[in-house]
């Protein structure tokens, strides 16, 4: 859950990226670093496996000054997306503040895509989250390759669905940004929910979403 300071004005989140295994969570995560100024952005860490997978999780660590002075710190992790690395998952999603679903396009892909999310609210519940009102942002990834699901077909399925839906290309950097803000929007919704973080701490949701400016935490 949410750290906070209001002594130092720091706000620390927890942001995780999930999906089916080879969907795009890690390349997601490299075209945020990638967006980022050189000067201005932490390490990725990633632990692979011999065949180029994730095996537990990245973190890009960066930080989002506001205009009304708060740091706020995002710790972006991905989880194994692979069926055997269920304990992980569960381990990486534990306190997240939001998460980003990613989905593979791809036709054959939509058995593997159901069953990712039905594990992702199952494990949401294991680890003491409520699925029904936490921050979560869908994404349709991959939209370079052939054979994709239309974006009549992805939101015909998704028409009822409450969560924002994305399409995108990670890999060429196309969807990556506006899936990342569109996260943050809904966490800092849900937070402001609880925390009254307007009104009472004057943290400004509007301009830090819309004025992202990646910084390396100074700490």
């Amino acid at each position: 859950m949410a750290e906070l300071s209001e002594t130092d004005k720091r706000l620390t989140l927890k942001l995780v990226w999930y999906g089916p295994a080879q969907s795009g969570k890690t390349t997601n995560l490299m075209r945020l670093h990638d967006l980022a100024q050189p000067e201005l952005k932490g390490e990725i860490m990633t632990l692979e496996t011999q065949n180029d997978r994730t095996l537990f999780f990245d973190l890009l660590p960066i930080g989002l000054h506001t205009p009304t002075g708060w740091f706020v710190k995002l710790k972006l992790y991905t989880v194994p997306g692979q069926v055997m690395h269920d304990s992980t998952r569960k381990a990486v999603l534990s306190r997240a503040d939001g998460v980003v679903f990613v989905a593979d396009s791809q036709r054959s892909q939509s058995i593997n895509n159901g069953a990712a999310f039905d594990n992702l609210a199952e494990n949401a519940n294991r680890v003491g989250l409520d699925f029904s009102i936490l921050p979560l942002v869908v994404q349709f990834n991959k939209r370079d390759l052939p054979d994709i699901l239309s974006e009549e077909e992805v939101r015909a399925r998704w028409e009822t669905a409450p969560w924002p839906l994305f399409f995108a290309s990670a890999l060429q950097g196309c969807g990556v940004l506006e899936t990342f803000r569109a996260l943050l929007a809904a966490v800092y919704r849900s937070l402001d929910g609880e925390l009254a973080l307007q009104t009472r701490l004057g943290l400004d949701i509007t301009g830090f979403v819309d004025g992202l400016s990646p910084e390396i935490d100074p700490s």
